[in-house]
């Protein structure tokens, strides 16, 4: 077996080592003679895995006593509309910021279940760069703000924490959750599709503060509501164990690998030794982002010729640099440097971007 270097924007690559334990455990988990993926998730040593799993994030976060944390399934794209309904009443207001795709989508699915004001949007700037602060246009009165910290399409990032004052502050971390220290206080909700930095697809991780859980006023299905899957422990129905399990081993391994200030060091490095390779190749490859709200984790480039492009995914492919083809809304090229993906990948990327440049050059 000869594992490649895996730059896929999602489902991504996963620590080796976590993989390599899985791979063990697969047949008889904790002895038990059985997999994980076949107990009872109301059984004691599953409900003491979830329970050891949750303890660790609260450690890598630092997450205050007062947010829950929840472990569900629906992937972001769920909870685009199930955060309104959690949140709002009939009739609310939302406020959202819209950098890219994934912003645009919230506002979109969001929109049956509250009044969404698009406070600041990007857009027609084509998501290059984020909106001047001075030109938000918060209200007040909103139930909440919602925003997207890094646009995994576009590749922008926002590098601080926007204040909106009182109003509690939503945020999609599907792209950048575990990718270094946050302060959770400054949210009201963060949620976070697993399959980029915590773990495979199907699980999503939700932190939200306790008294936002009694907000909910409609009437919904117990299965929407969060305050009940609080009130049960993420298990008002089977959840997703195999997803859960694999989360909680990334979290260990998180915490093996010094926790995250020190993968904000690493993915710092991969990011800056990327950006370099591309701003110092003389416009053979460029990245159209304001240098300000470039990504650290989802860095799109483009070739000085994009009939070069298959020739480029063909290539790089064949030299062991896997799912650099960038989004279809975008075109050119992308590389997604998530924990999982080594400094060593990223060099072999640019050794070989300088590569391709000599011989197509």
């Amino acid at each position: 077996m000869s594992r490649l270097w895996n730059f896929s924007a999602g489902p991504a690559a996963l620590p080796q080592a976590v993989l390599e334990r899985a791979q063990r455990e697969l047949l008889d988990w904790q002895g038990c003679g059985a997999s994980v993926m076949e107990l009872s998730h109301r059984g004691k040593l599953f409900v003491g895995l979830a329970e050891q799993a949750e303890a660790d994030l609260r450690e890598l976060l630092a997450i205050p006593a007062n947010y829950a944390v929840l472990f569900l399934q629906g992937g972001a794209t769920q909870h685009f509309a199930q955060i309104p309904m959690n949140l709002a009443g009939e009739g609310d207001r939302a406020d959202y910021i819209v950098t890219g795709h994934w912003g645009e989508k919230a506002a979109s699915e969001a929109a049956p279940y509250v009044k969404v004001n698009l406070a600041a949007s990007s857009k027609g700037e084509h998501y290059l760069r984020l909106p001047p602060r001075d030109t938000w246009q918060l209200d007040p009165r909103a139930t909440y703000v919602h925003y997207t910290p890094n646009e995994t399409i576009h590749g922008v990032e926002f590098h601080d924490v926007p204040d909106v004052g009182d109003v509690p502050l939503v945020a999609d971390m599907s792209s950048d959750i575990l990718s270094g220290p946050v302060d959770v206080s400054r949210f009201g909700l963060i949620y976070a599709g697993a399959q980029k930095n915590i773990g495979p697809s199907g699980l999503v991780v939700l932190i939200i503060r306790r008294d936002l859980l009694e907000r909910a006023s409609r009437p919904m299905a117990r299965i929407f509501r969060y305050a009940d899957h609080a009130a049960n422990d993420s298990m008002l129905n089977t959840p997703n164990t195999w997803g859960w399990y694999l989360a909680g081993l990334t979290f260990q391994w998180l915490r093996q690998q010094g926790g995250l200030a020190a993968m904000r060091e690493r993915n710092h490095a991969k990011a800056s030794l990327l950006y370099g390779a591309i701003d110092g190749s003389g416009g053979y490859y460029r990245n159209p982002i304001d240098p300000a709200a470039r990504s650290r984790t989802n860095v799109p480039f483009t070739l000085h010729d994009g009939n070069l492009d298959a020739d480029f995914l063909r290539e790089s492919e064949a030299a062991g640099l896997l799912a650099l083809k960038g989004h279809k809304a975008i075109g050119g090229m992308r590389a997604s440097l998530y924990n999982a993906v080594p400094l060593d990948a990223v060099r072999a990327l640019v050794d070989f971007m300088a590569d391709f440049a000599k011989r197509h050059g």
